[in-house]
């Protein structure tokens, strides 16, 4: 079974909104509507689970029976970060899931994921164990310690830029999760950097530009104008 397992936890605080910004609404619909619609209209894609705040639950329920996501199958508490909410979704399916399922994990609020970088990750998942989705940097990259000033500039070829999903068996996560335990690795920003600091091989597919995550008001203006580009 491929399931979906989405992150919606936040609590907007780089956008100073009372409403997380996965609930925002964009013509009329939530953010996460959007991101879960991609999964749901997915052939490869069996059941969707969502972590989430627990205050904003039953409306998650409520949109997904509104607009007939019947692939969602699960909706978690999140935790205090990134990491211990993906650990919740991944402890919920460990309950009722095969360890052999495939889990592709997915920022709630990136909702121009495409078929085509769903179908990607999941076959790069089948032939390495493992699907981080990327795209080449195509500007200067430099490095500074202060934000501020920098004689150092990075080969801009050799740079990658992730985005999800992250595509693994749900053992192989829980396994990660469980060495983060050990090893008292805390609040990774990213499934992708736990695995590297786990000495794991990473493994990119497909990703896009479109594939924008929604952090500001500025990534809320982009998706905007590409939502009204494709009504067109």
């Amino acid at each position: 079974m491929n399931i979906a397992l989405l992150t919606a936890a936040g609590k907007s605080t780089r956008m100073h909104t009372e409403i997380p910004k996965q609930f925002l609404h964009i013509h009329n619909k939530p953010i996460i509507l959007y991101t879960m619609e991609a999964f749901q209209r997915h052939p490869q894609i069996d059941a969707i689970i969502v972590v989430t705040l627990e205050s904003w639950s039953d409306m998650l329920w409520a949109y997904a029976k509104q607009y007939q996501i019947t692939k969602l199958k699960w909706v978690v508490k999140g935790g205090a970060t990134g990491q211990e909410s993906i650990k919740c979704g991944l402890d919920a399916l460990d309950r009722e899931c095969s360890r052999e399922d495939i889990v592709m994990i997915h920022d709630g609020n990136r909702p121009l994921v495409s078929d085509e970088i769903i179908a990607d990750s999941l076959a790069v998942c089948k032939v390495h164990n493992s699907a981080v989705a990327a795209i080449p940097c195509v500007e200067a990259i430099y490095k500074s310690a202060d934000g501020i000033e920098s004689n150092v500039v990075l080969d801009r070829q050799e740079m990658f830029r992730t985005q999800t999903p992250h595509t693994y068996s749900l053992n192989k996560l829980l396994w990660a999760h469980q060495q983060a335990k050990e090893k008292k690795i805390e609040n990774t920003t990213a499934t992708c950097t736990l695995m590297s600091l786990l000495g794991e091989q990473i493994y990119f597919s497909k990703g896009s530009e479109k594939n924008l995550k929604i952090t500001t008001s500025d990534d809320m203006d982009i998706f905007e104008a590409l939502l009204s580009g494709t009504k067109k």
